[in-house]
């Protein structure tokens, strides 16, 4: 075959014969994300949390920007990657940043909240925060947190078709002792292809 392949290309390129183009699936675009994430820390294509949005909508979490429009006072769900964890000096307060589709989110720990939070506030990707709103007399918006569920789990579905039936999974497992269901097919990668925040130390 080798030799009449040689004496087929000499006599032309009707000779040859010609291989079908291979057709791939289409990468989801979840894949897409993961893939962009851990190869450039970022994706231009979407954010991870509006591929996941469907999954916090049907558990009432807000965006940042909906979390933001909230008058003072009003308590919510919000959730997001977390950029930063601060914690100036010897302050009492620990700050962290969380980033959505729609913007950011400043969330504030008391420390009392720390100690009882401490392994989600310092281990999470993705947090979930529910607490109570906070305006300045400047503008500045801060939620000023209550309770925070590590969410990083949710991560695995970005590598997931996600136009199935999604079965929603908590990681809620202070205020609700029970084991908390787990998304299927997780595996460490999935949960870990988005950079690691900022920290205090």
């Amino acid at each position: 075959p080798l030799f009449a392949a040689a004496e087929a290309r000499e006599r032309g390129p009707r000779e040859l014969g010609t291989e079908p183009d291979a057709h791939l699936p289409l990468m989801p675009l979840g894949e897409h994300v993961a893939a962009d994430y851990q190869t450039a820390r970022l994706s231009l294509k979407a954010h991870p949390m509006a591929i996941l949005r469907p999954v916090f909508t049907a558990d009432r979490v807000l965006t940042c920007a909906e979390t933001e429009a909230k008058r003072g006072g009003s308590r919510v769900q919000v959730a997001g990657v977390v950029l930063v964890r601060q914690r100036p000096g010897k302050g009492n307060a620990v700050f962290v940043t969380l980033e959505d589709e729609t913007g950011i989110t400043n969330v504030v720990l008391w420390a009392r909240m720390l100690d009882q939070y401490r392994r989600e506030v310092m281990s999470a990707r993705l947090m979930q925060v529910e607490g109570l709103v906070e305006k300045s007399p400047e503008g500045v918006v801060h939620v000023v947190a209550r309770r925070i569920i590590d969410r990083s789990a949710e991560l695995s579905r970005l590598s997931e078709d996600h136009e199935t039936d999604i079965q929603l999974a908590r990681a809620d497992i202070i205020a609700h002792p029970q084991p908390p269901r787990q998304p299927p097919h997780r595996h460490p990668r999935d949960v870990r292809i988005l950079p690691g925040s900022r920290d205090f130390h």
